[in-house]
């Protein structure tokens, strides 16, 4: 499995999301020749940490400050400054969204001094986290996923028959495109079977009736079950928001017992 931090091309995601199951009209994509925008939530006691929002497809900043999402991790853990980032649809379209996002929102928050950085994504944001920890395996603390883009039913059928330890992606391609970015996002999540050690620092909610539970099961087997939340609700903030409270409050105690058990 390569690690060489390639884009994922504009083409790509412009098929991902013409998918009827996730495209909504009229929604904010973001300026990509403009800086990621970014809004930092302070904690109110000096933070140690800080856990970075990437936006669902139809979110923005102001959305994401609605959403309660800053509130939910804060009540979770007092000590985390939340940035919500603006790292919409046209990022994406760029083909460069995990490198920015490594650029302008990771890098600077590491030289400001902070012990842990987070990645909380839903939908979009929840691909976008897993796009980033491909280009960057392991460079993020940690991962909270909350109903994330994984591919469409007929990939998701198709690894649930064999089972994904017995899937075989085929040949890696030379680049990343529309026809085979879905495959290489789950070449990249067989490494975390093949290193269990790898999950123990994700953390995976969604509800019941959300329109992409079908494709959840595959992520969530290789999960920890502490580390997998699933909830009464549907594709939407109202569930994310009270479940990255419930999943932070359980990554607190994992992430403690981690470094006890640490030589």
């Amino acid at each position: 499995m390569s690690t060489k931090r390639t884009g994922v091309s504009g083409r790509m995601l412009l098929f991902l999301f013409i998918l009827p199951a996730v495209l909504t009209a009229c929604l904010p994509g973001g300026n990509p020749d403009a800086p990621i925008p970014q809004a930092l939530i302070a904690a109110e006691r000096p933070a140690t940490r800080v856990v970075v929002v990437l936006p669902g497809r139809g979110d923005d900043i102001a959305a994401l400050r609605a959403s309660g999402i800053a509130e939910a991790v804060q009540s979770a853990w007092p000590d985390a400054d939340v940035v919500l980032t603006g790292l919409g649809f046209g990022y994406y379209m760029q083909g460069r969204a995990p490198q920015r996002l490594h650029e302008e929102v990771v890098v600077p928050a590491r030289t400001r001094g902070y012990r842990e950085v987070w990645l909380l994504g839903a939908s979009m944001g929840g691909m976008g986290s897993l796009m980033y920890d491909r280009a960057y395996p392991g460079d993020a603390t940690g991962l909270v996923l909350l109903a994330p883009y994984v591919g469409d039913r007929k990939l998701i059928d198709e690894i649930s028959h064999t089972g994904l330890a017995g899937w075989q992606p085929g040949a890696p391609p030379e680049r990343v495109d529309a026809g085979n970015y879905q495959r290489e996002l789950w070449r990249h999540l067989q490494t975390w079977q093949r290193d269990p050690s790898r999950t123990r620092t994700v953390w995976l909610g969604y509800g019941e009736q959300d329109r992409l539970a079908g494709a959840m099961p595959p992520l969530a087997g290789l999960l920890p079950a502490r580390n997998v939340a699933v909830v009464e609700g549907g594709h939407a903030w109202k569930v994310w928001s009270p479940l990255a409270r419930h999943l932070l409050s359980t990554a607190g105690p994992a992430q403690l017992e981690g470094a006890q058990r640490s030589p």
